[in-house]
């Protein structure tokens, strides 16, 4: 029997995931939307490309929540995008609205699914999911990490000229300003990069911008676009958790998991290495960090429980 993996929200993020699902066939797809039209036209455009790419799954298209019964995943990128000179705080407000009833929607109609969360601000929006809808917090997961350390990692090919399949790294903590890079597990054709910088071959200066850039991916991008935000990087990112938990990989991915202890952080969805197979988030991975990533870890941290304590002065049921 072929899984169901429902889209919620069927932007730009969503029909770039069902086009990836449906050629990857990893399940038949349910696009959902409040704009009926937009999902339905969505799903019918990528099936009319099956006989082309020779993929063999359903997709429709609804605005209603009974569509969705049973899903083995969702994946969550209903939400306003960022527009130019716009914060992640300030979309907390608007998303925080359209979370509770996605959260309302499919706690309802798919308790038992495994739900990856896209919409920004990230790490607080999927807490508030979690918290809203009750479902298990091992089935309630953020996508950013992954996102952060491939724009990371791309930067550094490019700077360096090495094929992205030769670098190594990812990043924790938040997502956004403070997303940290984990230097110290970044190595490019099996050298450190510290040892790159220290043998002159990447100047610190050049590495510092490169991670500044990093930081800044989403917004580079919504300037160039100015209508919308990205959306190719992040479907695929999250395709791969999905396809993770699907095919039970337990591989190591870099997630917005619920900490509770690890890192020294009490009740707070945070970018952490997890594995991620058949039983959802199957194990937080606590690394050894040095002094200074324990530092900005700790930055990061605090940077997403301010925006969590905004979010529960928005709605005081968060508390």
């Amino acid at each position: 029997m072929r899984k169901k993996i429902t889209l919620i929200g069927a932007g730009q993020i969503g029909g770039t995931l069902a086009h990836l699902i449906a050629l990857k066939q990893l399940g038949d797809v349910v696009m959902f939307d409040v704009v009926a039209g937009i999902a339905k036209g969505k799903a019918l455009d990528i099936a009319q490309s099956s006989p082309v790419n020779e993929f063999n799954i359903n997709l429709i298209g609804t605005d209603k929540y009974e569509d969705t019964k049973d899903s083995d995943v969702i994946i969550i990128t209903a939400g306003v995008p960022r527009k130019p000179g716009m914060t992640r705080d300030d979309l907390l407000g608007v998303n925080l609205k359209i979370i509770k009833q996605v959260a309302d929607g499919i706690s309802k109609t798919s308790p038992n699914a495994f739900v990856i969360c896209i919409t920004n601000p990230l790490d607080v929006i999927v807490m508030a999911l979690q918290k809203y809808s009750g479902l298990p917090k091992n089935k309630v997961v953020g996508m950013a990490g992954i996102l952060d350390s491939s724009r990371f990692i791309y930067f550094l090919s490019q700077e360096l000229n090495v094929p992205v399949q030769k670098i190594k790294s990812f990043v924790l903590g938040g997502h956004g300003d403070s997303m940290v890079a984990m230097l110290d597990f970044t190595e490019i054709e099996g050298k450190k990069i510290n040892q790159l910088v220290s043998e002159g071959k990447l100047k610190k200066e050049k590495l510092n911008a490169i991670i500044e850039r990093t930081k800044k991916g989403g917004a580079e991008i919504v300037k160039f676009l100015e209508k919308g935000s990205a959306f190719y990087a992040p479907a695929a990112s999250g395709v791969e958790m999905a396809e993770c938990y699907l095919k039970d990989l337990k591989k190591q991915l870099p997630c917005a998991a619920y900490l509770n202890g690890q890192y020294n952080t009490e009740n707070l969805y945070a970018g952490v290495p997890v594995i991620i197979g058949a039983g959802g988030v199957e194990k937080v991975v606590e690394l050894n960090l040095s002094e200074q990533e324990k530092k900005d870890f700790e930055n990061s941290i605090k940077a997403v429980q301010e925006l969590f304590e905004a979010a529960k002065k928005i709605d005081p049921s968060l508390k």
